[in-house]
C-alpha cells in the first residue's frame, strides 16, 4: 500500500506549517518598500532571543552553507591558523570552507557519534604553537545527531586563546537553547529549512560586537557574503544589500509569531520531549542508537544504527509502504544508519506515527512481535515530562 500523503522525517528540509505557507503566498511587494522593511525588522529582532543575541540577526538569501561560508570569509585571512572541531560531515564542511579561503586548518577529529569534551579541546588548543584566529564548532552535527556542549567549549576557547568562537547552529537553532553572551559565541549561524520551519533559501547570522569589529577589518576579497553590507543596509534603511527572497521573509515573520505564541521555553521543552520519545521508542525495538550517551543526543534529530545492513532496508520499507521519508547516513556512515528528524513543525504525535511505522518495519523484516512496544515506551517518556 502506498499512501497518498507523504510524511517527512528528514533533518532538513522539514515540514512547513500551513499558516507559514499562507504567509508566503501574500501578494508580492517591492523589496525596497516599507512593507518589506517592516517584515525584515520583525524577523531580525524577533529571532534575537532564539539566537540569544543582543544584535538584530542578519538575514541572507542562501542555504545554511552560505551562512557557514559567511562566518569564514568575513573574519579569516589567508594564512590564518584556525581550529575546527570535527564531529561529523558538517564539521568537516567548516574545515573545507576554511581551507578554500587559504587558512591553516587544525582539525580536532572526534569519533563520530560522540561529542567533543571540553578537556579534549583544551588539550588540543594548548598543543598548538601558532596563535589561533578562530575556533569553529558545530552545535548539532546533523550527520550523527550529536549535540556538542558548545557552552563548555566556548569557556575553553576564551580561557585558552584570544580566538573568535564561531558556531554552526544550522540543524538546531529554533529547537535548543542558545545564549551567545553566556556561551561566549562570537558568530552563530543557522538556516531556514530545519527547526525554523521554512523552505530552504534563508541563512541567518548572529554576530556580537567583537565579531562586528573583526568583520570590519576582515579580508578585502568578499562581495555577496560581505556581512558589512548586510549590517550597514539594515542599520541605514532596514533593508538588504541585494534582492531578498521576499516571500521567505514573510514566512519567517509568521514563524516568529508561532514561536512567540507557543513560548520560547515551551519550544525548547517540546524538542526535548521529541528526542526522549524517539530514543525510548527506538531502544524498545532493540535498534542501537549511534549516539549512546543521552547527554550527547540532539533534540532535533536521532541517528539509528541497526545491526548489519538493515538501515537501508528499513528506510526503503518506510518509504515504500507508508510514504514516510527518513534520511540516510552520509560519508563513512552511508548505508549504516538512518536518521529521524523531529524538529520545527513536529509534535509528540508525529513521533508516535514514525515509531508505529518502525514497529511494522521491524516486524516485517525480522519477524519479531514488535507491535505497540515502541509507542508504549515513547508515551511513557512523554508522560515523564508532563
Amino acid at each position: 500500500m502506498l499512501f497518498c500523503k507523504e510524511s517527512l522525517f528528514t533533518p532538513g528540509p522539514t515540514p512547513v506549517p500551513d499558516r507559514v505557507k499562507q504567509a508566503m503566498n501574500q501578494p508580492m511587494v517591492a523589496h525596497r518598500s516599507e512593507v518589506f522593511s517592516n517584515s525584515l525588522k520583525q524577523v531580525a529582532t524577533k529571532l534575537m532571543p532564539v539566537f540569544g543575541t543582543k544584535e538584530p540577526v542578519v538575514v541572507i538569501a542562501g542555504s545554511g552553507t552560505s551562512a557557514l561560508e559567511s562566518a569564514v570569509c568575513n573574519v579569516v585571512h589567508e594564512g590564518d591558523h584556525v581550529v575546527v572541531v570535527v564531529t561529523g560531515v558538517f564539521g568537516e564542511r567548516f574545515a573545507s570552507i576554511c581551507e578554500s579561503y587559504g587558512a591553516h586548518v587544525h582539525r580536532l577529529n572526534i569519533e563520530w557519534g560522540t561529542a567533543c569534551r571540553p578537556e579534549q579541546l583544551e588539550t588540543f588548543l594548548k598543543g598548538l604553537k601558532d596563535p589561533v584566529k578562530a575556533v569553529f564548532a558545530t552545535y548539532c552535527e546533523t550527520s550523527t545527531s550529536v549535540l556538542n556542549p558548545v557552552k563548555d567549549l566556548g569557556a575553553v576557547v576564551k580561557r585558552v586563546t584570544d580566538a573568535l568562537y564561531i558556531v554552526d547552529g544550522v540543524s538546531c537553532i529554533g529547537g535548543v537553547p542558545a545564549n551567545m553572551e553566556d556561551y561566549q559565541i562570537d558568530i552563530l549561524v543557522s538556516g531556514s529549512q530545519k527547526a525554523l520551519m521554512l523552505p530552504p533559501g534563508l541563512a541567518f547570522v548572529a554576530v556580537n560586537k567583537r565579531a562586528k569589529e573583526a568583520i570590519k577589518n576582515g579580508p578585502e576579497k568578499r562581495f555577496y557574503l560581505d556581512l558589512n553590507r548586510y549590517i550597514d543596509s539594515y542599520d541605514e534603511a532596514v533593508t538588504t544589500p541585494f534582492t531578498p527572497p521576499v516571500s521567505l521573509v514573510f514566512g519567517a515573520e509568521e514563524v516568529c509569531r508561532m514561536i512567540e505564541e507557543e513560548g520560547w521555553d515551551n519550544v525548547i521543552k517540546r524538542h526535548e520531549i521529541l528526542r526522549d520519545m524517539t530514543r525510548a521508542g527506538v531502544k524498545a525495538l532493540g535498534l542501537p542508537l549511534l549516539v549512546e550517551n543521552d547527554a550527547d543526543a540532539s533534540p532535533t534529530v536521532t541517528a539509528v544504527k541497526p545491526d548489519g545492513d538493515q538501515a537501508g532496508a528499513i528506510k526503503k520499507y518506510l518509504q515504500d509502504h507508508f510514504s514516510m521519508v527518513v534520511a540516510s547516513g552520509q560519508k563513512q556512515l552511508k548505508g549504516k544508519i538512518f536518521r529521524i528528524g523531529h524538529m520545527g513543525y513536529s509534535t509528540p504525535f508525529d513521533v508516535i506515527n514514525v515509531l508505529t511505522a518502525l514497529e511494522m518495519a521491524v516486524h516485517e523484516l525480522n519477524g519479531r512481535d514488535t507491535f505497540g512496544i515502541a509507542v508504549k515506551k515513547a508515551e511513557e517518556a512523554w508522560k515523564a515530562h508532563v
